[in-house]
């Protein structure tokens, strides 16, 4: 019964949503905005295997080698500047500086560098995603309770033992938030990056379609950008749920407590 109700709450509003359009838009003549009874027919016919394999596939690819790469070093670097007063005194005026600057207006610079290749696209996502990471991070690493710290260094834990048993799994609750915020930024970047001297690939394949007028296919396109950001982030949330299972179990005993 609870996860019938957690399935309805979590399908029920786009649900809505999709039928609202669907019974609204049927009667529309604008080339621009066809029924969605159109750009589903045209889903079906644009969506198959081999567009899939040859568009979508490389698009997941460079978002999860652009996230992955993000996440090692936001966390890397989130660690050493929240252990460390005299870097985090360093090294906060250069961070807000770069996270001040938005990844998109990069594209051009980064291309000058690295080409038009993947690698172009991954730098990119990295950019991007690197910053909810490492400042969650450290905001994280220095939230660690001295008390906890205190208790460790007591029992002898010192080094990676302190660092991978106390330090991580206290500050992994804003990790999480952090890797959490920078899922929706590569999904938007990996599709900016693609618009931009590339072959192949989601936004690319957006973008070709109103170059050339084909209105169906680029909304089916947006739809299917839609669907595949909906399903990273139920994935995301049922890996962060289970591995934050202590942590879920340990503010509802607080809520009952309280």
């Amino acid at each position: 019964m609870v996860v019938l109700k957690r399935i309805l709450f979590v399908v029920g509003l786009p649900a809505v949503l999709f039928a609202g359009w669907f019974f609204l838009s049927e009667g529309s003549e604008s080339f621009y905005s066809p029924p969605l009874r159109t750009i589903l027919t045209a889903f079906g016919d644009t969506w198959k295997p081999d567009r899939l394999l040859a568009d979508v596939v490389p698009s997941l690819l460079r978002l999860f080698a652009g996230f992955l790469l993000a996440s090692l070093i936001g966390i890397a670097l989130g660690v050493a500047i929240g252990l460390n007063r005299n870097l985090r005194a360093v090294m906060e005026p250069v961070l807000e500086f770069f996270r001040a600057i938005p990844p998109p207006v990069l594209v051009p610079v980064i291309m000058l560098f690295a080409g038009i290749g993947d690698g172009m696209k991954v730098i990119v996502i990295v950019f991007g995603c690197v910053w909810p990471v490492l400042l969650n991070t450290v905001e994280g690493v220095r939230a660690v309770d001295s008390v906890v710290l205190d208790t460790a260094r007591a029992y002898g834990l010192t080094g990676p033992a302190r660092l991978t048993r106390v330090i991580l799994p206290s500050a992994s609750p804003r990790i999480a938030a952090g890797l959490r915020q920078a899922l929706s930024i590569a999904i938007i970047l990996m599709v900016i990056s693609e618009m931009f001297a590339s072959s192949n690939g989601l936004g690319f394949t957006i973008v070709q379609f109103q170059r050339s007028f084909a209105i169906p296919e680029m909304w089916s396109g947006i739809i299917l950008l839609g669907l595949l950001g909906f399903a990273l982030s139920l994935l995301f949330r049922l890996a962060e749920r289970r591995a934050l299972r202590w942590y879920e179990g340990l503010r509802a005993a607080q809520r009952r407590a309280g």
